[in-house]
């Protein structure tokens, strides 16, 4: 493991621990918004669950589960959490906070589809006593406690990354930046971080917001920078998520490149991981959901509870509507070849069986990946 892997690896153990701690933690009250909320209840309790999409397959997969389980952990598994996704619709997902109002839930966990539309229904679950916790996305409105990555250290790594594919070639032609929705402040985050890096260090050529984070999307801008630019002018692409990135090496296949120039991604997709193995995708960002999951059930089920969020949320941010939110923040890792078994492996989110099929067995072998 290399001393980023390793200093990665020590934050989140901290992270881990510090929110496995946090059942131990002081009841008093504090001052800070959303520190305390609600009256003291017991282990009977209902968490509603609110997660953005499904076309991303991390939701389903990794976070729902995860937030389950450990909320069944936290309450002796008396608590019931009721779920819905809004599959990428802001109105829909502003019926389902509706919804967990009318069915009188504890607390309410939020991953918004679109940070500002969700204001409303935030307001309306908070003036019905019910605290947010704002997962993964930052909801505006008055949410009493956020955890997500620091999106904007995703940014940087991706753009470190990006540089360090290149290499002398940097500034040798241009690169394409395909970032994420305008809807989901994450993007922006990420936008801010690559730019940080890459900014004076590269020439970017096209920039695209892509809507929704659709791959389809993704394919249809690049398609439109390639016939912009020429293929022979890109030098590399920035991808904000491995999803996109599949779109993108699917219209650079179709634009001619007689080789692939280095695209970035995010998220650890089962099939980024292959296309990383298979050379076609030079990296991605693994995020260790356990750690973020753990932090969001934690903090629901102490406001559900009414108790104090200071032992778990040791920073705080801002968002436009609300100061000094409570925060847990889950450092992330720069996913390439060298350290797929020292990270998604390890940490058991995929199996070398499960990356290493058939059409992807002699790249395995190539890495020594089995």
């Amino acid at each position: 493991m290399n001393t980023q892997m390793r200093r990665v690896a020590v934050a989140v153990t901290a992270a881990a621990m510090a929110v496995s701690l946090a059942a131990c933690g002081s009841a008093k009250e504090s001052g800070d918004a959303g520190a305390k909320t609600g009256t003291a209840k017991g282990d009977e309790l209902t968490i509603g669950l609110l997660l953005p999409e499904n076309q991303t397959a991390r939701y389903e997969k990794f976070d729902k589960p995860l937030i389950e389980k450990k909320i069944s952990e936290l309450t002796n598994g008396k608590a019931k959490v009721v779920y819905a996704n809004a599959k990428q619709d802001a109105t829909l997902q502003t019926q389902q906070v509706d919804t967990m109002i009318t069915n009188k839930v504890d607390a309410l966990i939020v991953d918004a589809v679109d940070s500002k539309a969700i204001a409303g229904g935030v307001k309306k679950a908070k003036d019905a006593g019910i605290p947010i916790v704002a997962y993964d996305r930052l909801a505006e409105g008055p949410v009493d406690a956020y955890t997500s990555f620091d999106n904007e250290e995703v940014g940087r790594v991706q753009g470190e990354a990006l540089l360090e594919a290149l290499g002398d070639k940097a500034k040798s032609g241009q690169i394409v930046m395909m970032n994420g929705s305008v809807t989901d402040p994450n993007a922006a985050l990420f936008k801010k971080g690559a730019h940080s890096v890459l900014d004076g260090k590269v020439n970017v050529g096209k920039e695209y917001d892509t809507k929704e984070w659709k791959p389809e999307n993704a394919n249809a801008n690049m398609e439109a920078a390639i016939s912009a630019l020429g293929k022979d002018k890109i030098v590399g692409v920035y991808s904000a998520n491995d999803g996109m990135a599949g779109g993108i090496i699917t219209a650079l296949k179709a634009g001619g490149f007689d080789k692939l120039p280095p695209v970035t991604g995010q998220d650890a997709e089962l099939a980024g991981v292959q296309r990383i193995v298979a050379g076609e995708q030079f990296m991605s960002i693994y995020k260790p959901y356990a750690p973020e999951a753990a932090a969001a059930a934690e903090m629901a089920v102490a406001l559900a509870k009414g108790q104090s969020l200071d032992a778990i949320a040791t920073s705080k941010v801002d968002s436009p509507t609300t100061k000094g939110i409570p925060s847990v923040l889950v450092p992330v890792v720069s996913l390439t070849k060298d350290n797929i078994k020292d990270s998604v492996i390890k940490d058991g989110v995929y199996t070398a069986a499960d990356i290493c099929t058939p059409k992807f067995k002699a790249a395995c072998d190539a890495i020594g990946l089995k």
